[in-house]
């Protein structure tokens, strides 16, 4: 008698347990997506070669939301200025870039050069990050050159 209650207290114990991993494994949510990335379009411009560029939102590690906050470039017009030009740099892998001269005029007339890079194929280089089936990935940089940590000076955004 006393194998038979062990026994069935075992069972009892046992199917508790399972019964409520199955329900707490049912109600968590899906694991989140390994390197997330807003594919949504923010610009959108056609080269001299009819290459439709778009620049994506991406993330903190390319997209607009890269070269906004740490290059300073808050503008379409700026990013589509160096795309309506010829490829400067082509490493025939997908990685084109276009360089663009931003102009201020007045009584105190400056200019910077700055670089537009663009990812034009479906995933990046490292292939974390996938654009979709018949998308490309777009503008993953815009810097200006010979600037202190490559920002843009405030004025190109006006």
């Amino acid at each position: 008698m006393k194998k038979i209650t062990a026994l069935a207290a075992t069972v009892l114990t046992t199917a508790t347990l399972l019964s409520g991993a199955a329900s707490t494994a049912q109600a968590r949510p899906l694991p989140a997506e390994p390197h997330p990335w807003d594919k949504r379009v923010h610009c959108k411009e056609t080269d001299p070669a009819e290459r439709h560029i778009v620049t994506r939102f991406g993330n903190s590690d390319f997209g607009w939301n890269h070269f906004t906050h740490r290059h300073n470039i808050r503008n379409c017009g700026i990013i589509d200025a160096a795309i309506r030009g010829d490829v400067d740099h082509d490493d025939h892998h997908g990685r084109l870039e276009y360089e663009g001269v931003a102009f201020e005029t007045g009584p105190r007339p400056r200019q910077v050069d700055y670089v537009v890079i663009v990812q034009y194929t479906r995933k990046t280089k490292d292939g974390i990050y996938d654009a979709g089936r018949g998308q490309k990935i777009g503008v993953i940089n815009a810097f200006c050159r010979n600037q202190p940590h490559n920002k843009c000076p405030e004025w190109m955004n006006r």
